[in-house]
């Protein structure tokens, strides 16, 4: 699309929020009271409505305070159109209608101690005509064992958090602690609260920088993601509706695939593939005699399950306390520090999974299902099965990103 008459994403905010808005409000209300401004009345001609004045999102100190912001490429909407030509069937169903400018956001969040963390993500801003506005999509991406592959270290043309930004999304995709501004310090994988916690310190971190750009947001919010994506996405629904923050009124819907919701089961399943390859340490494998065992033995299985996870060539470290309390058999600790699975969302949730999966067991997904319908949500969360054949944890990630957006098509506006 041409670049003429784009907004700025660097135009700076009116020095004076409060000064400008106390001259704004009175010519706000005289405009309600006589249906329009500048007339002198007696004209045929209707005037253009005045947009209501916003009140100012404030900055906040601690979890979601801004540190910085880094302007990153800007992707033509031809580059971003080719990326997607090129992929060819891995490559969701969408055109690219708009160009791309990427920025990195540093903000602060907390670790699986609850420290205080400076981390990154990658926020992709749709070019549209002035004044436009455009629905927050927040995507969680799935486990990567390279810092290079998290999102702020990837603003390339084939990036899933470009291509869904040149489909008129605002997409907001963080790097999670452990990547990016925060390489080093351990990934708190599968933990809850640090998850949902990247996640929404990141949404109140970016409302308060697109405030501050002039960039406009219509007041909607998705949530999205694949494995460990899908995870977060619903983690971060969980707290964000358990929260206070004003974004949970934005919420509109989460769409899920193939996470670990249940994450004991999906230890279970780990374990038993580990038994089958471990013929001569297969009897010894349950986490019953395992918390018998000592702190050494037990770390050598704990090892030993984490590679069959995430593989021996990660440059990112992960906390390995979702496997400790497992070989501990420490069910309530699982329950309270990792499942994510059994509680009662108000708004849809859309899983989706392959049958096939042998990553994560379809049945993360349909015990999921069950266990939330059994609290009365109805038709608010649904099942959809992935049906690629067959239907493995990466076949069903291109048929993914189309039904999300699918989803999202169904309630997004002003794309």
């Amino acid at each position: 699309m041409s670049e003429q008459g784009k907004e700025r994403p660097d135009q700076p905010l009116a020095k004076n929020h409060a000064t400008t808005l106390r001259r704004l409000m009175p010519v706000a209300t005289l405009c309600l009271l006589l249906g329009a401004c500048g007339g002198s009345g007696g004209g045929s001609t209707p005037e253009k409505p005045v947009e209501p004045v916003e009140p100012p999102v404030l900055p906040v100190t601690g979890p979601g305070e801004l540190k910085s912001a880094t302007a990153l490429k800007l992707l033509s909407s031809s580059d971003i159109q080719s990326a997607l030509t090129a992929a060819g069937p891995k490559a969701p169903a969408v055109t690219a209608r708009y160009a791309v400018q990427t920025w990195r956001l540093n903000y602060l969040t907390v670790d699986a101690t609850g420290a205080s963390v400076e981390a990154s993500a990658l926020v992709c801003i749709p070019v549209k005509p002035t004044g436009s506005r455009s629905p927050v999509l927040s995507y969680q991406h799935g486990t990567t064992t390279k810092d290079a592959e998290a999102p702020s270290n990837h603003a390339t043309p084939d990036e899933a958090a470009v291509v869904m930004a040149s489909a008129g999304y605002i997409v907001l995709a963080a790097d999670y602690v452990g990547y990016g501004a925060s390489k080093g310090r351990p990934h708190p994988y599968l933990l809850s609260t640090p998850t949902a916690a990247a996640v929404n310190d990141l949404l109140t971190a970016a409302r308060y920088w697109r405030y501050t750009q002039g960039i406009k947001d219509n007041r909607q919010l998705f949530l999205g993601g694949y494995s460990e994506g899908g995870y977060a996405s619903v983690a971060a629904f969980r707290a964000l509706q358990g929260g206070s923050s004003e974004l949970k009124a934005q919420l509109q819907m989460t769409v899920a695939g193939a996470g670990p919701y249940e994450v004991d089961r999906a230890l279970d399943d780990l374990l038993a593939k580990v038994k089958a390859e471990n013929k001569v340490l297969g009897a010894l494998l349950n986490p019953g005699f395992l918390k018998l065992l000592g702190d050494g033995d037990r770390r050598k299985v704990r090892d030993l399950l984490l590679s069959k996870a995430i593989g021996d060539d990660a440059d990112v470290v992960f906390d390995p306390t979702f496997l400790d309390l497992y070989l501990m058999d420490d069910v309530a600790g699982i329950e309270a520090r990792s499942n994510v699975y059994n509680w009662l969302p108000a708004l849809p949730l859309r899983l989706y999974h392959g049958r096939d999966d042998a990553t994560v067991s379809y049945r993360a997904s349909s015990d999921t299902l069950t266990a939330m319908q059994q609290r009365g949500a109805g038709s608010l969360v649904t099942l959809t099965d992935c049906p690629a054949q067959p239907s493995g944890h990466l076949d069903c990630v291109p048929p993914f990103w189309n039904y999300m957006l699918q989803q999202f098509g169904t309630a997004a506006k002003d794309l």
